[in-house]
Order: structure tokens, then sequence, then C-alpha cells
């Protein structure tokens, strides 16, 4: 995998413009995982939501033999900006306990709601693991 980063352009923080493939390999495809606990609870904060959502996706990976660092897309859908950015420090945490150093492209998207209406994040992700 080639991180995509034009010379010109700053480096963006949490993330990458763009990544190629040049090799063959399998493609996971995560249907949005919320900050939703194993029996459905969901705790009050954005912070711990995304903590649980990132664990569930980490849990998915390894089910296909896959780790974050396959991660190669995250499309985040949130339901409050101002949450989302008070609650900063607690994601950056949850990220590096469960993603390490991955930033793969991403987007984040504020939307009015989800499903669930205690769920305050949801998110996809696309991976993809090279051939041995």
């Amino acid at each position: 995998m080639r991180i995509l980063q034009p010379a010109e352009w700053s480096r963006p923080r949490g993330f990458s413009h763009g990544v190629e493939f040049s090799s063959p390999g399998r493609w996971i495809v995560l249907a949005g995982q919320t900050g939703g606990d194993g029996k459905g609870d969901y705790a009050p904060d954005m912070a711990t939501q995304v903590a649980t959502a990132l664990r569930r996706i980490t849990k998915l990976l390894a089910e296909a033999g896959a780790g974050p660092e396959h991660i190669v897309r995250l499309t985040w859908y949130l339901t409050s900006r101002n949450e989302y950015e008070s609650a900063g420090a607690g994601i950056a945490s949850a990220w590096k306990e469960t993603l390490g150093r991955n930033f793969p492209p991403s987007t984040l998207l504020y939307i009015d709601g989800l499903v669930d209406a205690r769920a305050k994040v949801e998110i996809e992700v696309t991976a993809f693991v090279p051939a041995a």
C-alpha cells in the first residue's frame, strides 16, 4: 500500500488523502459499527462510544485474519459536531489504543441521527490484506 501525498500539499492530521494498491489480496468490508456494547447498551458520551466502535472494528478485522494496519478507508457518521470536538482527547486515546499509527483515508459526516437514537457514532470500514 502506498499513501498518496502530493509534495506540495500539507500533510493531513489523523487521515490520509488516498492509498494505492499494486498487489493481489483480499478485501474486507465491514458494516457500520456503532458505539453499542455486546449487550446493546450505549455509554452516554461520544468518546466512549467511539472507543467501543473502534474495538468492535478491530474484533471484526481479527475474525478475517486482519488488523488495523489493513484499514484503507473509514467513513464516520456523527450526530454532533460539538460533542465530537469536545471528545477529541478521548477519541485520540481510543484511536491510539485500537488503530495505533494507521491513518487511512477518512470521511466524517455530521448527520441528524442514526437508527438507534442512543447511538452518537457509526463507522464503516474497508480493509485490504495483501496476498502473502
